[in-house]
């Protein structure tokens, strides 16, 4: 992920915010400016202009998303717990950034070329991630998701965690670990999951 300097991280929160409650078109540098506590000049002095500005809000949380989504897979040994808990993270991140996740979902058209291929190719990462799993667990016997569904499928398990900027409010982040519970049992049940724990070692004592 790339570093940003504390005036182009004041700018990039400013727009995200700006984004997010007016949407790409009815934000003007100007306003962005004015939340980021700068002068409009002072913005073109770390962006170009408004579509640069949303390009680096997009690629920032995208990146991190697909970060939250790989730091799981990397704690878990078989394709359930590796699933379930990048559901969990990426539903986790997308609550707890729901106004940066509102623009990284719903302003990709108003991206430009090559920006828009730079964030399509992050897209197609973070979803292979999950096509990975449930072939995995198909193989090991832990997923039953036909051949011909395993694309369909690892998008309609992403959309779990992405449809919930749509409505979910950042006040209510008290809620957002039975939401991720939620998501994870849901994913269960859509990849057919025959997964069973281990058994609990016989307690000692009684």
């Amino acid at each position: 992920m790339q570093d940003y300097t504390p005036a182009q991280q004041r700018v990039l929160d400013a727009a995200a915010a700006a984004f997010s409650e007016h949407g790409f078109g009815g934000t003007s540098t100007r306003d962005i400016a004015v939340r980021a506590g700068r002068s409009p000049a002072a913005v073109y002095v770390h962006y170009s202009s408004k579509e640069d500005l949303l390009f680096a809000v997009s690629r920032r949380g995208h990146e991190a998303a697909l970060r939250a989504m790989l730091d799981a897979r990397d704690t878990a040994t078989c394709p359930h717990d590796r699933l379930t808990a990048m559901v969990h993270a990426s539903t986790l991140w997308h609550l707890e950034n729901a106004l940066l996740a509102r623009v990284v979902q719903h302003e990709f058209g108003a991206l430009t070329e090559p920006h828009r291929s730079t964030i399509a190719a992050l897209r197609r990462e973070t979803s292979q991630l999950v096509v990975d799993a449930i072939e995995d667990g198909n193989a090991s016997g832990d997923f039953d998701v036909a051949d011909h569904d395993v694309t369909g499928t690892a998008r309609a398990l992403l959309s779990l965690a992405i449809d919930l900027v749509r409505w979910f409010s950042p006040d209510h982040l008290d809620r957002a670990e039975g939401i991720a519970n939620l998501n994870v049992r849901l994913a269960e049940r859509m990849v057919g999951s025959r997964h069973r724990p281990p058994p609990r070692s016989p307690s000692t004592g009684r």
